[in-house]
């Protein structure tokens, strides 16, 4: 954290002396209206707000190791993964939710290679419950060694998609045309972003 101190310090002055940041900022402290939910990986590599431009008050987001969306569980199985999804889309109404794999994603890796993960039981447990099946989400040797995991990567968000319409606000919500899922692939060596096109059934370029 010593190289980023100074920014943090510096951070309320350096708004102070700019009027249209201070406004900016003030009108976030009334109230917020993001333009979508975003869901994606913890992994620090990935910043939202780098490659897609997105100011404070933007985008609602939501992080979780491999991106996962654990399944609609209701009152009897809440989390903070589902009290998150239902405040942005039943209280906030965001008109879209985007999830957000990534290359050379450590979960899905792990997942697809079978890594011994004995060490870190609480990974081990998440991604046994929230990741698809290897054998769903890497198709061959190849895939399943490839260094950015591309292709497993990108089975995961439509799977994760397909998790998202079994919560009653999302489903309500898009079957009434108010609620729009997207699914990205972020490739983090070149910056390009994937997006899943249904009628393809293909991630192409944004």
């Amino acid at each position: 954290m010593q190289s980023l101190i100074p920014h943090v310090r510096a951070f309320a002055a350096r708004l102070d002396a700019r009027a249209d940041e201070r406004e900016s900022f003030g009108r976030l402290a009334r109230g917020q209206s993001p333009e979508a939910l975003f869901i994606t990986c913890s992994d620090s590599r990935v910043v939202p707000a780098v490659f897609t431009g997105a100011r404070p008050g933007q985008l609602f987001e939501l992080r979780t190791a491999g991106n996962a969306v654990p399944p609609y569980g209701g009152a009897t199985a809440p989390s903070g993964e589902a009290a998150t999804i239902e405040y942005a889309v039943g209280v906030l109404r965001v008109p879209e939710i985007v999830v957000c794999g990534h290359s050379h994603c450590g979960a899905v890796g792990a997942r697809v290679r079978g890594d011994d993960l004995a060490a870190v039981p609480a990974v081990d447990g998440w991604l046994a419950a929230q990741l698809p099946d290897p054998s769903e989400l890497a198709a061959d040797d190849d895939e399943r060694h490839r260094a950015d995991v591309a292709a497993a990567v990108q089975r995961h968000v439509r799977a994760q998609l397909a998790r998202l319409r079994g919560y009653p606000c999302v489903a309500e919500r898009e079957a009434a045309g108010e609620l729009r899922l997207r699914g990205w692939f972020y490739a983090i060596d070149t910056g390009l972003v994937l997006e899943h096109q249904p009628h393809a059934d293909a991630f192409l370029p944004l």
